[in-house]
């Protein structure tokens, strides 16, 4: 025995007593092995306490040796503390320092100087678990020379066989067989062994998500270049999930005592890690598998009695090797109390009747561990997740998937399979199935025929035995208040009996009434014994009123099914909770991944950039882009610099770096009616060479984004959008395409960034253009509006030119490949030098557009503003349907005081409307003078969305929104701002070149 390790066993185990490690526990320091886990290193130091419950401060103990674990959390000390890390899978390292936390954890305000990653995959066969059945199918995929990768949360490969050292495969001992799997499975060259990985959420398609510890298990800090955790996001054409099942405990009085655990947990310890949780011990237990917690304790040295709770005892095999061993065992019987308060001194044991109430005198057995077994439940989290079929399974006493999602495997404990050669069968059977589903076909695999897994399937009940579906047991005082459901959230059974009784008859409704299942084990512990407490409650009309719907619940639940039955229900009837990303805990570091600080929301720019820096540009953030604002002179502030670059762009010539608009090509045989639905106005009859503006909406009418398409071909257009709106036009594009319209064939690609776009506006910018591209006929005749040229530039360089405008003066757009884009922004400089070319940045493009009243989508409008609106009225085409268009015949949109755009016009020429000013009737402030609150409210007909200085107009304008906006033209409107107020009159929305004269030169 390790000194101080008191309960450190001399041999066995797969720790590594050649390398011991200390570790230091709210300030005192034990010592536990390589290979130990904090939990195990506890256990071997005789420690099962690890701090108090949550809201009722009971004593709470190890339970569990994974990741289901509801009591043993801890902080981890260091640069930067990291908190409700569960002890029994916090791997052992040099250096480590940690406070037991009583079931709640607070986050280090510290910033955290660990890196973080991501990683993106494909693989044709993604395999999570490596148990018996995920080894088998990682290694049957493997020798077909399918891409592999395997994950496993723990850092050792072997699941529940290396708490099973006596277990044979395929002829050698379970260690050996899963050290010469490991070591085939490094050798293939298209497999990935990733240990300490958690798979924690399953999406469409096959795309999963794991989070992997690559630092942590070096020396407990993190290194530089190496980072402490990694994001993986694999898409497989396959996958096959080995996950496992969980143990579930047995509902009685004081069963949170420290030292009552889970049988498979006291398993694990003793056999994988050589720790023993105690002398005395109690095994209670209401299926066969809990005498493999008996067997392990006699081994170790300690006396045990078996209680089991069904009648007719252990099946044959199981009840044959208890008598061998000498084993006491007390059938029909369970545990009904727990003498102790910071530690199990006893456990009482009683018959039971078959509600589980007491039926004989109890006795009162000395113990320090009491190890239970209630059952077991799948671990179905990744399947559930893809919404994956589930029914209850009545002999195995848990809910089990029906059948696996599309393009997906099941194998080993699952699907209920809990025995070694059926999870090895299973194991190789999916995993060969997973890569021939994937097209791979090795020659090692040549007249392999796949196992016959139905005899599997005939042997799963009769391999687990009998099941007694025990959800509560009475205890020795009346009432429920110390029957632990939920041990995180302090939850027991008088909780469900509570809810219950105010009316919750959906789990779902009892999980949120309660706060069963919410903690971190996230209803692996009581899920299911919530379950089958309703069951006990439920009956008659209480079934009847079981909503349907959930995960696992049978066909045909709820008044149709239990019209006049008084008969309980069973768990299918109710059915299981909602499965949702993650199944553990990730750290939001882990998510953000080098998405921090500067990089959090990374800064954009144009390949033009370094000229506009070198210009003296100041620069606006528009969604991620650094926009050129306008460009200063010596001594001009913004207002000169911009009423400067507006009369170069009406009197002269001025460019613009246009590059951040959204661009996106979108292809198909069916792309024109596709973006006819999409838009208000037609495309499927746009001439290829031609542009065409258009405005998008949500399926409510209002104007979601906009912009001019251009048809490049029979079958390929291409789209620009707002610089801000670029990719949520994208998804929306995406997601039209993919959910509503899927028979439609189109693909639709982003091309922002491969693109440099160049405005060139003003009354000389046709000349600029001719010394451009001179084998370009750039008369007004050769190259009408709306139109779109490829052509070479002088330089040689090739380029896409349209005639568009965006200030209603003659333009031209200039598209080369992004690394051009310099290179020919410079030309243009110098092709315009002696028409004293002007560069210009956005807010000058905001008063050149805003003298013509062209909207900005999400400054001119605010989500409640539709295309008539905004007096386009125009765009909306009566030939087809689109996208929100039935919405416009809804009563809200007839009604006369909807608001309009319009502009409006201060009456001191130059008061410039702060954006935002509200605008009221005159009559409308009575004796309000602006300070205060005004004495009742007054009505608003609008706001004012834009406002400028008009160099144009010589004086100031906005433009604004406002109720029947266009029958007000004339009248005067009282702007209030800042608690001033100025008399404004409402224009028409155009305010400059009504009659488009100047577009075309």
């Amino acid at each position: 025995m390790a000194a101080n390790q008191t309960q450190r066993l001399d041999a066995g185990g797969a720790i590594d007593r050649s390398a011991p490690v200390e570790l230091v526990v709210d300030g005192t320091t034990v010592t536990g092995f390589a290979g130990d886990t904090v939990a195990s290193a506890l256990v071997a130091n005789g420690q099962l306490r690890v701090g108090n419950s949550i809201y009722r401060g009971r004593p709470r103990g190890i339970l569990s040796a994974g990741v289901e674990e509801p009591n043993a959390f801890v902080l981890v000390r260091g640069e930067h503390d990291e908190s409700m890390l569960p002890a029994t899978t916090l791997e052992l390292v040099p250096g480590l320092d940690v406070r037991l936390l009583d079931g709640i954890g607070v986050l280090d305000q510290q910033p955290d100087p660990a890196e973080y990653d991501k990683m993106h995959v494909h693989v044709d066969v993604a395999v999570v678990g490596a148990g018996p059945a995920g080894l088998a199918a990682a290694r049957a995929a493997a020798a077909t020379g399918a891409r592999v990768v395997l994950f496993e949360q723990d850092f050792r490969l072997g699941g529940t066989l290396l708490a099973s050292p006596d277990e044979v495969i395929e002829g050698v001992p379970a260690a050996q067989w899963v050290e010469q799997v490991r070591a085939e499975l490094d050798a293939a060259p298209e497999v990935r062994v990733l240990t300490r990985t958690t798979a924690f959420g399953s999406y469409d398609n096959n795309h999963l998500i794991a989070v992997e510890k690559r630092a942590e298990h070096l020396d407990g800090t993190a290194r530089d270049g190496i980072p402490r955790q990694r994001i993986w996001h694999v898409n497989a054409a396959q996958v096959v999930l080995a996950t496992g099942a969980f143990e579930r405990p047995i509902v009685f009085a004081d069963n949170d005592v420290p030292g009552v655990m889970l049988a498979s947990a006291v398993t694990t310890y003793v056999r994988r890690y050589a720790a023993l949780p105690g002398g005395e011990a109690v095994v209670v237990t209401t299926n066969d598998s809990g005498y493999a917690a008996a067997h392990a304790l006699l081994e170790a040295g300690a006396s045990v009695q078996v209680v089991d709770a069904r009648d007719e005892g252990a099946s044959a095999s199981v009840a044959a090797a208890a008598d061998a061993a000498g084993l006491t065992v007390r059938a029909g019987s369970a545990v009904v109390g727990i003498d102790g308060g910071v530690a199990v001194e006893a456990a009482w044991v009683a018959r039971i009747d078959a509600d589980g109430a007491i039926a004989g005198d109890p006795e009162r057995i000395a113990s320090d561990v009491v190890a239970v077994s209630g059952g077991w439940t799948p671990n179905v989290s990744l399947h559930s997740q893809r919404q994956g079929a589930l029914h209850w399974d009545d002999d195995l006493a848990g809910f089990v998937p029906t059948s696996p999602v599309r393009d997906q495997h099941l194998a080993g404990a699952v699907r209920g399979t809990y025995w070694t050669e059926g999870c090895h069968v299973e194991g190789r059977a999916a995993g060969l199935a997973a890569a021939r589903a994937a097209g791979i076909e090795g020659e090692s695999t040549a007249g392999v025929t796949e196992p016959d897994t139905a005899a599997v399937a005939e042997e799963r009940a009769a391999r687990a035995g009998h099941t007694r579906q025990l959800w509560v047991v009475e205890g020795r005082a009346d009432g429920y208040a110390a029957h632990f459901v939920d041990l995180q959230r302090d939850n027991t059974a008088a909780d469900v009996l509570r809810a219950t009784g105010a009316g919750m008859r959906s789990v779902e409704h009892v999980k949120r009434y309660t706060s069963i299942s919410t903690g971190v084990d996230q209803g692996r512990i009581g899920a299911v014994n919530t379950i089958g407490l309703l069951t006990r409650v439920l009956s008659g009309d209480d079934t009847r009123a079981i909503p349907p719907g959930q995960p696992g619940q049978d066909e045909g639940v709820g008044a149709a099914a239990a019209a006049g039955s008084a008969k309980r229900p069973t768990p299918g009837a109710i059915g299981n909770t909602t499965f949702r990303a993650p199944f553990t805990p990730v750290a939001f570091a882990a998510l953000a991944g080098r998405a921090r600080g500067d990089l959090f929301d990374a800064a954009r720019t144009t390949s033009i950039h370094p000229w506009h820096e070198a210009k003296g540009a100041l620069f606006e953030d528009v969604g991620q882009w650094k926009r050129p604002w306008y460009y200063p002179r010596p001594g001009e502030d913004m207002d000169a610099a911009v009423a400067r670059e507006c009369r170069a762009a009406r009197e002269g010539v001025a460019f613009m770096d246009a590059t951040t608009l959204g661009k996106i090509e979108i292809r198909g045989a069916d792309a024109g009616e596709f973006l006819g639905r999409i838009y208000t106005n037609a495309y499927k009859k746009l001439a290829v060479g031609k542009a065409r503006y258009g405005v998008m909406c949500k399926p409510d009418g209002m104007v979601f984004d906009d912009g001019v398409v251009l048809r490049l071909a029979e079958d390929r257009y291409f789209a620009t959008t707002t610089t801000g709106g670029a990719a949520r036009v994208l998804e929306w594009l995406e997601e039209w395409s993919q959910t509503e319209w899927p028979e439609l064939d189109v693909v639709c690609t982003s091309v922002t960034e491969q693109w440099s776009t160049i405005a060139v506006v003003g009354p000389r910018s046709r000349d600029v253009i001719a010394r451009m591209a001179p084998d370009l006929d750039v008369s007004r005749e050769g190259f009408g509006f709306m139109e779109f040229r490829e052509t070479l530039l002088a330089s040689g360089i090739p380029a896409r030119i349209c005639r568009i405008t965006f200030s209603g003066e003659l333009a031209f757009e200039i598209n080369v490949p992004t690394w051009y884009g310099l290179r020919v922004w410079e030309d243009v400089a110098e092709a315009g030098a002696d028409f004293d070319i002007t560069p210009y940045g956005t807010e000058t493009m905001h008063v050149l557009r805003a003298e013509k009243a062209y909207p900005i989508v999400g400054q001119d409008t605010d989500g409640t503003v539709t295309p008539q609106d905004l007096g386009m009225d125009w765009i909306i085409s009566t030939a087809k349907d689109f996208i929100g268009n039935r919405s416009y015949s809804r009563s809200s949109q007839q009604v006369t005081d909807r608001k309009q755009l319009v502009s409006v016009l201060p009456v001191d020429r130059s008061l410039r409307l702060p954006e935002g000013a509200q605008l009221v009737e005159p009559d409308a402030l009575g004796d309000y003078t602006g300070e205060g609150l005004p004495a009742r409210p007054i009505p608003m007909l609008g706001h004012v969305t834009s406002s400028y200085h008009s160099q144009a107009l010589g004086r100031s304008f906005g433009l604004a929104l406002v109720k029947a906006g266009r029958d007000r033209i004339g009248q005067t409107l009282i702007a209030s701002f800042e608690g001033r107020f100025a008399e404004v009159e409402v224009a028409d929305a155009v305010l400059y070149d009504k009659e488009g004269a100047r577009r075309d030169g």
